[in-house]
Protein backbone atom coordinates (compact mmCIF):
# COMPACT_ATOMS: atom_id res chain seq x y z
CA UNK A 1 0.00 0.00 0.00
CA UNK A 2 1.42 3.36 -1.07
CA UNK A 3 0.22 6.42 0.86
CA UNK A 4 0.67 9.95 -0.44
CA UNK A 5 0.74 12.45 2.42
CA UNK A 6 1.85 12.30 6.04
CA UNK A 7 -0.77 14.29 7.91
CA UNK A 8 -3.31 12.74 10.31
CA UNK A 9 -5.10 10.98 7.42
CA UNK A 10 -2.01 9.47 5.83
CA UNK A 11 -0.42 8.38 9.10
CA UNK A 12 -3.66 6.85 10.39
CA UNK A 13 -3.92 4.89 7.14
CA UNK A 14 -0.31 3.81 7.63
CA UNK A 15 -0.95 2.61 11.19
CA UNK A 16 -3.98 0.55 10.21
CA UNK A 17 -2.32 -0.67 7.01
CA UNK A 18 0.79 -1.82 8.83
CA UNK A 19 -1.22 -3.66 11.46
CA UNK A 20 -3.09 -5.41 8.64
CA UNK A 21 0.17 -6.52 7.03
CA UNK A 22 -0.20 -4.34 3.92
CA UNK A 23 3.43 -3.12 4.01
CA UNK A 24 2.53 0.59 3.76
CA UNK A 25 5.01 3.09 2.39
CA UNK A 26 4.32 6.75 3.15
CA UNK A 27 5.62 9.34 0.69
CA UNK A 28 5.69 12.45 2.84
CA UNK A 29 5.44 15.12 0.15
CA UNK A 30 6.30 18.79 0.32
CA UNK A 31 4.93 19.32 3.84
CA UNK A 32 5.75 16.31 6.04
CA UNK A 33 3.25 16.11 8.87
CA UNK A 34 0.64 18.20 7.06
CA UNK A 35 -0.96 21.42 8.25
CA UNK A 36 -0.69 20.51 11.93
CA UNK A 37 3.05 21.12 11.75
CA UNK A 38 2.23 24.82 11.32
CA UNK A 39 -0.28 24.79 14.20
CA UNK A 40 0.77 25.69 17.71
CA UNK A 41 -1.86 24.93 20.36
CA UNK A 42 -4.16 21.95 19.76
CA UNK A 43 -6.89 21.56 22.33
CA UNK A 44 -9.55 19.55 20.50
CA UNK A 45 -7.75 16.31 19.65
CA UNK A 46 -9.12 13.54 21.90
CA UNK A 47 -6.89 11.93 24.49
CA UNK A 48 -5.02 14.93 25.88
CA UNK A 49 -6.37 16.89 28.81
CA UNK A 50 -3.79 19.64 28.38
CA UNK A 51 -3.09 21.75 25.31
CA UNK A 52 -0.62 20.01 22.99
CA UNK A 53 1.51 21.29 20.13
CA UNK A 54 0.65 20.40 16.53
CA UNK A 55 4.22 19.46 15.49
CA UNK A 56 4.58 17.22 18.56
CA UNK A 57 1.31 15.42 17.77
CA UNK A 58 2.48 14.68 14.23
CA UNK A 59 5.87 13.45 15.47
CA UNK A 60 4.06 11.02 17.77
CA UNK A 61 1.77 9.82 14.96
CA UNK A 62 4.75 9.20 12.71
CA UNK A 63 6.62 7.38 15.45
CA UNK A 64 3.59 5.17 16.05
CA UNK A 65 3.27 4.39 12.33
CA UNK A 66 6.95 3.48 12.11
CA UNK A 67 6.73 1.41 15.29
CA UNK A 68 4.07 -0.86 13.77
CA UNK A 69 5.96 -1.24 10.50
CA UNK A 70 5.19 1.63 8.13
CA UNK A 71 8.07 3.03 6.05
CA UNK A 72 8.48 6.79 5.69
CA UNK A 73 10.09 8.16 2.53
CA UNK A 74 11.10 11.73 1.72
CA UNK A 75 9.94 12.31 -1.84
CA UNK A 76 7.40 14.22 -3.89
CA UNK A 77 5.30 12.44 -6.50
CA UNK A 78 5.25 14.18 -9.88
CA UNK A 79 3.45 11.62 -12.07
CA UNK A 80 0.73 9.06 -11.45
CA UNK A 81 -0.50 6.18 -13.60
CA UNK A 82 -3.65 4.61 -12.18
CA UNK A 83 -4.88 3.22 -15.50
CA UNK A 84 -3.86 -0.33 -14.56
CA UNK A 85 -2.86 -2.24 -11.45
CA UNK A 86 -0.31 -2.30 -10.05
CA UNK A 87 -0.27 1.48 -10.02
CA UNK A 88 2.93 3.29 -10.95
CA UNK A 89 3.97 6.60 -9.45
CA UNK A 90 7.12 8.60 -10.13
CA UNK A 91 9.01 10.79 -7.66
CA UNK A 92 10.69 14.06 -8.59
CA UNK A 93 14.06 12.31 -8.51
CA UNK A 94 12.93 9.63 -10.95
CA UNK A 95 12.18 6.90 -8.42
CA UNK A 96 9.30 4.70 -9.56
CA UNK A 97 6.89 3.34 -6.94
CA UNK A 98 4.68 0.34 -7.70
CA UNK A 99 1.69 -0.39 -5.49
CA UNK A 100 -1.29 -2.73 -5.41
CA UNK A 101 -3.31 -0.10 -3.54
CA UNK A 102 -2.97 3.68 -3.41
CA UNK A 103 -4.17 5.94 -0.59
CA UNK A 104 -4.30 9.64 -1.44
CA UNK A 105 -3.99 11.85 1.63
CA UNK A 106 -2.42 14.93 0.07
CA UNK A 107 -4.66 17.35 1.98
CA UNK A 108 -5.77 20.88 1.22
CA UNK A 109 -4.16 24.20 1.97
CA UNK A 110 -6.00 27.22 3.28
CA UNK A 111 -5.88 30.20 0.96
CA UNK A 112 -4.25 33.28 2.46
CA UNK A 113 -4.28 36.95 1.54
CA UNK A 114 -0.55 36.85 0.89
CA UNK A 115 0.48 39.65 3.22
CA UNK A 116 3.85 39.43 4.98
CA UNK A 117 2.24 40.47 8.26
CA UNK A 118 -0.35 37.71 7.88
CA UNK A 119 2.35 35.10 7.48
CA UNK A 120 4.35 36.48 10.41
CA UNK A 121 1.39 36.46 12.80
CA UNK A 122 -0.03 33.04 11.90
CA UNK A 123 -0.58 31.26 15.18
CA UNK A 124 -0.26 34.56 17.04
CA UNK A 125 -3.74 35.89 16.48
CA UNK A 126 -4.10 35.02 12.79
CA UNK A 127 -5.76 31.73 11.85
CA UNK A 128 -7.59 30.05 8.97
CA UNK A 129 -9.75 27.76 11.11
CA UNK A 130 -12.36 29.08 13.54
CA UNK A 131 -13.37 25.57 14.60
CA UNK A 132 -9.74 24.89 15.55
CA UNK A 133 -8.87 28.17 17.26
CA UNK A 134 -12.09 30.02 18.08
CA UNK A 135 -12.10 28.63 21.61
CA UNK A 136 -9.01 30.69 22.43
CA UNK A 137 -10.94 33.92 21.82
CA UNK A 138 -13.67 33.54 24.39
CA UNK A 139 -15.05 36.97 25.27
CA UNK A 140 -12.68 38.69 22.84
CA UNK A 141 -13.11 40.71 19.69
CA UNK A 142 -12.50 38.88 16.40
CA UNK A 143 -12.74 39.47 12.66
CA UNK A 144 -13.39 37.15 9.73
CA UNK A 145 -12.12 37.98 6.24
CA UNK A 146 -14.09 36.66 3.27
CA UNK A 147 -17.54 36.55 1.71
CA UNK A 148 -18.31 32.95 0.80
CA UNK A 149 -19.86 30.07 2.68
CA UNK A 150 -16.66 29.44 4.64
CA UNK A 151 -16.44 33.01 5.89
CA UNK A 152 -20.09 33.21 6.92
CA UNK A 153 -19.97 29.83 8.64
CA UNK A 154 -16.81 30.85 10.50
CA UNK A 155 -18.38 34.12 11.62
CA UNK A 156 -21.50 32.36 12.88
CA UNK A 157 -19.43 29.74 14.68
CA UNK A 158 -17.30 32.40 16.39
CA UNK A 159 -20.40 33.90 18.02
CA UNK A 160 -20.33 30.86 20.29
CA UNK A 161 -17.21 32.36 21.86
CA UNK A 162 -17.07 36.05 20.96
CA UNK A 163 -19.65 38.78 21.60
CA UNK A 164 -18.09 40.98 18.90
CA UNK A 165 -17.53 39.50 15.42
CA UNK A 166 -16.78 41.61 12.35
CA UNK A 167 -17.01 40.16 8.84
CA UNK A 168 -14.77 41.99 6.36
CA UNK A 169 -15.60 41.59 2.67
CA UNK A 170 -14.00 43.27 -0.32
CA UNK A 171 -17.26 43.44 -2.30
CA UNK A 172 -20.72 44.94 -1.64
CA UNK A 173 -22.51 41.58 -1.48
CA UNK A 174 -21.77 38.10 -0.17
CA UNK A 175 -21.28 34.98 -2.26
CA UNK A 176 -22.54 32.70 0.52
CA UNK A 177 -25.79 30.76 0.28
CA UNK A 178 -28.91 32.82 1.02
CA UNK A 179 -29.83 30.84 4.13
CA UNK A 180 -26.38 31.49 5.61
CA UNK A 181 -26.64 35.19 4.75
CA UNK A 182 -29.99 35.41 6.50
CA UNK A 183 -28.53 33.88 9.65
CA UNK A 184 -25.56 36.22 9.51
CA UNK A 185 -27.57 39.41 9.06
CA UNK A 186 -30.00 38.36 11.81
CA UNK A 187 -27.27 37.79 14.38
CA UNK A 188 -26.90 40.71 16.81
CA UNK A 189 -23.20 40.04 17.51
CA UNK A 190 -22.04 40.24 13.89
CA UNK A 191 -21.42 43.38 11.86
CA UNK A 192 -20.26 43.54 8.24
CA UNK A 193 -17.75 45.90 6.65
CA UNK A 194 -18.42 46.12 2.90
CA UNK A 195 -15.95 47.01 0.14
CA UNK A 196 -13.12 46.69 2.62
CA UNK A 197 -9.73 45.01 2.35
CA UNK A 198 -7.01 44.26 4.89
CA UNK A 199 -3.75 46.07 4.19
CA UNK A 200 -1.90 44.87 7.27
CA UNK A 201 -2.20 42.65 10.33
CA UNK A 202 -0.85 44.81 13.14
CA UNK A 203 1.24 43.27 15.92
CA UNK A 204 1.56 44.60 19.43
CA UNK A 205 4.79 45.66 21.07
CA UNK A 206 7.47 43.14 21.93
CA UNK A 207 6.26 39.57 21.72
CA UNK A 208 2.58 40.51 21.61
CA UNK A 209 0.60 38.99 18.76
CA UNK A 210 -2.16 40.53 16.69
CA UNK A 211 -3.78 43.64 18.13
CA UNK A 212 -5.43 45.28 15.12
CA UNK A 213 -6.15 45.27 11.38
CA UNK A 214 -5.26 48.13 9.08
CA UNK A 215 -8.24 48.38 6.70
CA UNK A 216 -8.88 50.25 3.47
CA UNK A 217 -12.16 51.18 1.81
CA UNK A 218 -11.92 50.07 -1.83
CA UNK A 219 -14.20 52.85 -3.06
CA UNK A 220 -12.96 55.90 -1.18
CA UNK A 221 -9.42 54.74 -0.47
CA UNK A 222 -9.78 55.82 3.15
CA UNK A 223 -7.97 53.73 5.76
CA UNK A 224 -8.81 53.01 9.35
CA UNK A 225 -7.73 50.71 12.15
CA UNK A 226 -9.88 47.98 13.66
CA UNK A 227 -8.73 46.72 17.06
CA UNK A 228 -9.15 42.93 17.31
CA UNK A 229 -7.73 40.08 19.35
CA UNK A 230 -8.01 37.51 16.56
CA UNK A 231 -8.47 37.42 12.79
CA UNK A 232 -9.59 34.50 10.66
CA UNK A 233 -8.78 34.41 6.96
CA UNK A 234 -11.67 32.49 5.35
CA UNK A 235 -11.30 32.75 1.60
CA UNK A 236 -11.37 29.05 0.85
CA UNK A 237 -9.07 26.05 0.51
CA UNK A 238 -7.10 24.51 -2.34
CA UNK A 239 -7.07 20.69 -2.36
CA UNK A 240 -3.79 19.16 -3.53
CA UNK A 241 -5.32 17.28 -6.46
CA UNK A 242 -3.62 18.80 -9.50
CA UNK A 243 -1.69 15.55 -9.97
CA UNK A 244 -4.95 13.64 -10.42
CA UNK A 245 -6.81 15.87 -12.87
CA UNK A 246 -8.04 13.78 -15.79
CA UNK A 247 -7.17 10.58 -13.92
CA UNK A 248 -9.64 10.59 -11.02
CA UNK A 249 -13.06 12.19 -10.58
CA UNK A 250 -13.02 15.62 -8.93
CA UNK A 251 -15.89 17.85 -7.86
CA UNK A 252 -16.31 21.45 -9.04
CA UNK A 253 -13.98 22.69 -6.30
CA UNK A 254 -11.25 20.21 -7.14
CA UNK A 255 -11.80 17.75 -4.27
CA UNK A 256 -11.51 14.02 -4.93
CA UNK A 257 -14.86 12.27 -5.17
CA UNK A 258 -15.41 9.09 -3.16
CA UNK A 259 -18.30 6.71 -2.79
CA UNK A 260 -20.44 8.09 0.08
CA UNK A 261 -19.62 6.50 3.41
CA UNK A 262 -16.32 5.06 2.14
CA UNK A 263 -12.85 6.15 1.05
CA UNK A 264 -13.23 4.44 -2.35
CA UNK A 265 -12.68 6.46 -5.53
CA UNK A 266 -14.05 5.46 -8.93
CA UNK A 267 -10.89 3.43 -9.63
CA UNK A 268 -10.76 0.10 -7.74
CA UNK A 269 -7.75 0.04 -5.44
CA UNK A 270 -7.42 3.83 -5.19
CA UNK A 271 -8.66 5.47 -1.99
CA UNK A 272 -8.82 9.06 -0.75
CA UNK A 273 -8.93 10.37 2.79
CA UNK A 274 -8.56 13.57 4.79
CA UNK A 275 -8.93 17.12 3.54
CA UNK A 276 -8.30 16.13 -0.08
CA UNK A 277 -11.82 14.67 -0.15
CA UNK A 278 -13.45 16.51 2.79
CA UNK A 279 -14.33 20.17 2.25
CA UNK A 280 -16.83 20.35 5.09
CA UNK A 281 -15.17 19.34 8.37
CA UNK A 282 -11.41 19.66 7.74
CA UNK A 283 -10.38 18.61 11.25
CA UNK A 284 -7.46 16.46 12.36
CA UNK A 285 -9.79 13.97 14.03
CA UNK A 286 -12.02 13.57 10.96
CA UNK A 287 -8.95 13.26 8.74
CA UNK A 288 -7.60 10.51 10.99
CA UNK A 289 -10.96 8.75 10.87
CA UNK A 290 -11.08 8.72 7.08
CA UNK A 291 -7.47 7.51 7.04
CA UNK A 292 -8.60 4.52 9.07
CA UNK A 293 -11.46 4.00 6.60
CA UNK A 294 -9.06 4.09 3.64
CA UNK A 295 -6.82 1.41 5.14
CA UNK A 296 -9.77 -0.83 6.02
CA UNK A 297 -11.23 -0.36 2.53
CA UNK A 298 -7.83 -1.21 1.01
CA UNK A 299 -7.55 -4.35 3.13
CA UNK A 300 -11.00 -5.52 2.06
CA UNK A 301 -10.27 -4.71 -1.57
CA UNK A 302 -7.09 -6.80 -1.55
CA UNK A 303 -8.86 -9.66 0.18
CA UNK A 304 -11.61 -9.62 -2.45
CA UNK A 305 -9.06 -9.54 -5.27
CA UNK A 306 -6.92 -12.31 -3.77
CA UNK A 307 -9.79 -14.66 -2.93
CA UNK A 308 -10.88 -15.41 -6.55
CA UNK A 309 -7.21 -15.80 -7.53
CA UNK A 310 -6.68 -18.40 -4.83
CA UNK A 311 -9.85 -20.22 -5.92
CA UNK A 312 -8.69 -20.25 -9.55
CA UNK A 313 -5.26 -21.54 -8.53
CA UNK A 314 -6.84 -24.24 -6.43
CA UNK A 315 -9.16 -25.24 -9.27
CA UNK A 316 -6.24 -25.50 -11.68
CA UNK A 317 -4.34 -27.67 -9.23
CA UNK A 318 -7.31 -30.01 -8.88
CA UNK A 319 -7.58 -30.35 -12.67
CA UNK A 320 -3.93 -31.36 -12.91
CA UNK A 321 -4.35 -33.90 -10.17
CA UNK A 322 -7.41 -35.29 -11.94
CA UNK A 323 -5.49 -35.58 -15.21
CA UNK A 324 -2.89 -37.73 -13.53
Amino acid sequence: MLILGSGPAGLSAAIYGARAGLAPIVVQGVQPGGQLTTTTDVENYPGFREVIQGPWLMEEMQAQAEHVGARMLWDTIVDVDVSTRPFRLTGDGGTVYVAETLVIATGAQAKWLGLESEQRLRGQGVSACATCDGFFYRGKKVAVIGGGNTAVEEALYLTNHSPDVTLIHRRDSLRAEKILQERLFAHPNIKVLWNTVVDEFVAGEGTAGLVALQLRDRESGETHRLDVDGAFTAIGHSPATELFRGKLDLDDDGYLLVEPGTARTAIPGVFACGDVMDKIYRQAITAAGTGCMAALDAERFLAAVAHPAREAAAAGHEEKIGAW
